[in-house]
């Protein structure tokens, strides 16, 4: 099920008629409070958030749902700046799409959104690095223990770091294999998700593993053993 947070009831419409015809469920809210009412309650597959919203604009909303899930979120913007985007795939979201947008994107971004993420659900190991285990069947990533919060982006970029340990890779590269060939953001988006997964992992020891900077290429996850 799809839920819909746009308060502009022509748009919600047309959006709800476009995923319907895909053969997706819609659920709409029009506004911050009633999105995050909905949310707890119908634990949505993914959300369609607007940034321009009464009653709590999009960025609190977004915060609010990343404080205790990993759905996939979407966030739909009449603002295009560059700025304004990576404001949003830095507080968590799986993608973005401007307004005016063609109906038939927004379908194919949502489909491309429930893939990568439900990829990440269907595998079936655990990989082990020190204190670090990521268990792809659970879906969860935990440190000596204790499990990490992390967005579906980010998880995707570890994931796909840890199966492709020691391996250096272009931002380029891992905004194709993470975030897919249609997105259209800046390679920002990796630095800034870098940043969140070494906040993350801070407590992980570097004698086990570490995220590098490799200069003038991109990163690697660096572990001492397999």
């Amino acid at each position: 099920m799809i839920l819909i947070v746009e308060d502009e009831i022509a748009i919600s419409r047309v959006l709800s008629a476009y995923l319907q015809k895909a053969e997706f469920t819609v659920e709409h809210a029009y506004d911050g409070e009633e999105a995050l009412a909905k949310f707890d309650q119908l634990e949505p597959e993914l959300v369609l958030l607007d940034v321009m919203l009464p009653k709590g604009d999009g960025w609190e909303v977004l915060k609010q749902i990343r404080s205790k899930s990993p759905c996939p979120v979407i966030m739909i913007t009449a603002l295009g700046k560059l700025d304004e985007r990576l404001t949003g795939l830095d507080h968590g979201a799986d993608d973005y799409i401007s307004k005016p947008f063609e109906p038939k994107e927004v379908v194919a971004r949502v489909r491309a959104v429930l893939r990568r993420y439900n990829q990440i659900l269907e595998e079936k190991d655990a990989i082990y690095y020190g204190g670090l285990k990521l268990d792809f069947h659970a879906h969860i990533v935990t440190l000596h223990g204790e499990k990490l919060e992390l967005t579906p982006r980010d998880l995707s970029l570890l994931l796909f770091l840890a199966k492709n340990p020691n391996q250096a890779f272009t931002r380029e590269q891992l905004l194709d294999h993470v975030w897919g060939t249609n997105f259209d953001g800046s390679d920002r988006s990796v630095d800034l998700a870098v940043k969140r997964l070494r906040k993350a992992l801070c407590k992980w020891s570097k004698k086990e593993g570490e995220i590098v900077t490799l200069r003038g290429v991109g990163y690697q996850l660096y572990v001492h053993s397999k």
